[in-house]
């Protein structure tokens, strides 16, 4: 069975280490603030100008004055501070992120990503994507390993504009955990009930098998 959203979330958690000040991007990315687990404690950035975002809030408790760079309706922890966009960009790209989370259309088997545009179709603006990815120390990429029409997303070269060049580490799919190697994408958990040869069919770039492969663990 392939991932839900809430499950890619819940998984990319666990990259999370105490003491990270961490950034999430749009779309699953931003489930990662209700996965957070018991026992550390990591400051959440968002791009709009929020240092210790919260999980979601409760249905009847949300606050439309805090929303999070997706113009999702959030809650902020004790401490929690706010500031203007040129500050909080002054921190992305100053490299006092630990950890950014990125959905991503396309990754390339070298580390590329490509996040921000589809030709022909509306765009709001690349956000704060190319800086993330310019100046995070880590990059986790959230997203579905194949597109709607059964097209994977994770190829030997990316076909739409980069975002970024070489500087994916580690990708959490609904099928998989993916690491970014020298040599390519290496496959390291693969998720409840899906096969070895599911998820090497619905890889586009070679995929680096090594040994048993053990199943994710939630």
């Amino acid at each position: 069975m392939a991932l839900s959203k809430e499950q890619i979330a819940q998984r990319i958690a666990q990259e999370l280490k105490n003491g990270y000040y961490v950034n999430l991007g749009i779309g699953i990315p931003t489930l990662v603030a209700n996965y957070v687990p018991e026992g550390i404690e990591v400051v959440l950035q968002s791009e709009n100008g929020m240092l210790g975002m919260g999980p979601f809030p409760e249905k009847g408790q949300a606050d439309p004055d805090l929303i999070n760079a997706g113009k999702q309706t959030v809650t902020v922890l004790p401490g929690g501070s706010f500031f203007d966009s040129s500050t909080s960009f002054a921190m992305i790209r100053g490299g006092h992120v630990d950890l950014t989370v990125l959905g991503a259309f396309e990754v390339s088997e070298k580390g590329d990503i490509a996040s921000w545009k589809i030709p022909g179709k509306m765009v709001k603006g690349m956000g704060g994507a190319m800086d993330l990815v310019a100046s995070a120390k880590n990059i986790v990429v959230a997203m579905q390993h194949c597109s709607k029409d059964g097209q994977s997303k994770l190829l030997k070269k990316c076909t739409l504009p980069l975002t970024g060049v070489r500087c994916i580490r580690k990708i959490v799919s609904d099928l998989a955990v993916i690491e970014v190697t020298e040599d390519g994408f290496k496959l390291l958990e693969r998720a409840p009930g899906v096969s070895v040869d599911e998820i090497i069919a619905a890889t586009e770039a070679r995929l680096i098998v090594d040994g048993d492969v053990p199943e994710m663990k939630f």
